[in-house]
């Protein structure tokens, strides 16, 4: 049985008369062929991850959160989904604001270790990652302990608001500069713990910051699901689609896919003709849910804590925090939560240039003003950075070598081109090439075990 949101996983192979079923993909590598499924591969080159049931290897099937898998016929059921349910539309934010805070402090409380251990929370300076060290400072006694990461001088970063939160909490703050070399050099290593291949820049930065926390807690918190659940900016470019639509002659699934910002539109040139060929004609996962009866905010967001929620944050916190022997929480991914934010309106999520109005309104007698209301701007790994001045030489050894392990499925000439920082409008070189290295490193690690 899969739970209701994807923070625990099971896979379980599709062939023999023997089925295997694991909590760990690597763990099942004994027991199915080295083929990819090259749907999935399409769905990774847009995404960064592999969505849906689909894993990369053809023989090997992920269980979907809100389903039980039934042997001896393996038959797949459905026990729950996420659906939208909008209540109370007539009361005020401040009305959702305070049922939302009642149900964060409720959850963060049992997300806790016992009152005398010490516990972290990894902390961006970012509103969800900043809401949920304000939650717990309230309620633990023991110290807290918050992490953060910058990239250098030469890189921007967001150290002047996660100190800030960290000084309002009183929390024992970390910081880690992650070098150049860092990212490039660990990432074998993070790509072996990964279950499926993620193409997050992140993936390094979070095992590191992970390790850094294991010295000081075994409990650690983090903010992620915010986005998805409340509203965050990520859904603009749709929204923005689905209004002026006559003008971009975008259909949805297309623009759903091109808001990922990876390499949904390079796909012909990309992909060798015999593979395009193979997926060009294959349904994709996204397009039920694209298509659905709620609200279309409600609709993108469902998606998101669908896909992006369950198949690369929850899998890649679970599996890099487990990794750093970490035990790894996310109080805005339980179920609960979840539950709730398909019931708030969704103009109380994202309306206008107001992100997170509703999130905002829960924690608003916790955190300072400078931080409630600041601009939001993520976290940018520079990659682009990365590919120009420091990785240029192995990244071309790594994805141009005639041996690579892509080579069978992607043409060079995009990959070239992209190492010279040429061919692509909207200039997201690092971005593309981060994601073909963790696919071909990815690939070259399980390929080993396999054998």
């Amino acid at each position: 049985m899969g739970d209701r949101t994807g923070v625990r996983t099971l896979y379980y192979t599709t062939t023999s008369s023997v089925r295997w079923i694991a909590p760990q993909l690597r763990t099942l590598s004994p027991h199915h062929s080295s083929d990819l499924d090259l749907v999935a591969l399409q769905d990774y080159l847009c995404c960064a991850f592999v969505a849906g049931e689909r894993t990369l290897w053809e023989q090997l099937r992920e269980l979907r959160p809100g389903t039980v898998l039934e042997f001896p016929d393996h038959k797949v059921e459905v026990y729950w989904q996420l659906q939208e349910q909008i209540i109370a539309i007539d009361q005020p934010l401040a009305w959702h604001g305070d049922r939302l805070r009642e149900l964060l402090e409720q959850v963060v409380q049992e997300y806790l270790p016992p009152a005398n251990e010490p516990v972290g929370v990894f902390l961006s300076g970012g509103l969800d990652s900043s809401s949920i060290t304000a939650l717990v400072a309230k309620f633990h006694k023991a110290p807290v302990h918050t992490f953060s990461i910058h990239f250098g001088a030469e890189c921007p970063n967001e150290l002047e608001f996660s100190s800030l939160v960290a000084s309002h909490c009183q929390t024992q703050h970390h910081i880690l500069e992650i070098t150049f070399k860092d990212m490039w050099s660990r990432l074998p290593e993070t790509m072996a713990y990964l279950d499926d291949p993620i193409g997050d820049p992140l993936t390094v930065p979070n095992l590191l910051l992970g390790r850094l926390a294991r010295e000081s807690v075994e409990v650690v918190l983090n903010g992620e699901g915010g986005d998805p659940c409340f509203g965050g900016p990520k859904n603009q470019p749709m929204l923005i689609n689905s209004l002026y639509r006559s003008v971009t002659n975008q259909d949805a699934l297309q623009a759903y896919l091109i808001s990922f910002q990876k390499c949904a539109v390079d796909l012909p040139q990309l992909l060798k003709p015999e593979v395009w060929t193979a997926v060009q004609t294959a349904p994709w996962v996204f397009e039920e849910d694209l298509s659905s009866q709620a609200s279309y905010l409600n609709r993108l967001m469902a998606m998101n804590i669908k896909f992006k929620g369950a198949d690369q944050i929850l899998t890649k916190v679970s599996n890099l925090t487990q990794a750093a022997l970490l035990q790894g929480r996310s109080p805005l991914f339980d179920q609960r939560v979840v539950d709730l934010s398909m019931e708030i309106p969704p103009n109380y999520k994202l309306s206008g240039v107001e992100e997170k109005a509703v999130l905002k309104q829960a924690i608003c007698c916790i955190l300072p003003d400078a931080i409630i209301y600041r601009p939001k701007s993520g976290m940018m790994v520079p990659v682009q950075l990365g590919f120009r001045k420091y990785w240029q030489q192995e990244a071309r050894d790594l994805l141009l070598n005639r041996n690579a392990a892509i080579t069978p499925y992607l043409n060079q000439l995009p990959i070239r081109n992209w190492l010279n920082y040429q061919g692509d409008t909207w200039s997201r070189y690092g971005v593309k090439l981060w994601l073909l290295a963790s696919l071909e490193i990815w690939l070259q690690v399980n390929q080993t075990d396999n054998q």
